[in-house]
């Protein structure tokens, strides 16, 4: 994986991680501003870290792809629900931050779950697999 790319997808965790921070610490002031409780933008918090872990865990067992499909799903949907959210709020709902912010609650949760169960890169060609499997069949008795 080109090393640019490597580091978009670290940054893109690290945003996550910075995010949910924010997000965790100023629950009160932060949810204050979006019309939402506390405890969501606390929830919000906790599923931005798993995420953004993932992410940075990640980032040499999962293959690029996989990683770029997430992310560009991830992000569609943070948009369009930040158009939503917006709209509901021009409108004189007080739902609009709702949207916004339980749309990051559940997104990086799914986000994560299908990073962890995707598919491995290949290894590369310098390197052994790990495990039972990279053991040498002739050397067994």
């Amino acid at each position: 994986m080109a090393r640019n790319m490597t580091a978009g997808i670290v940054a893109d965790g690290a945003f996550k991680v910075l995010l949910a921070a924010v997000f965790g610490l100023g629950a009160v002031q932060v949810g204050r501003q979006l019309g939402v409780a506390p405890w969501l933008m606390i929830c919000c918090g906790v599923a931005l870290l798993i995420c953004g872990e993932a992410e940075i865990r990640l980032v040499r067992r999962r293959p690029a792809r996989t990683f770029t499909r997430l992310m560009i799903g991830y992000d569609t949907g943070w948009v369009l629900t930040a158009v939503v959210g917006l709209l509901l709020a021009r409108g004189g709902s007080s739902a609009g931050g709702e949207v916004w912010i339980g749309y990051q609650v559940l997104a990086p949760l799914m986000f994560a779950a299908v990073l962890s169960r995707g598919p491995e890169s290949r290894a590369p060609e310098s390197s052994a697999p790990e495990g039972p499997a990279s053991e040498n069949p002739a050397r067994k008795s």
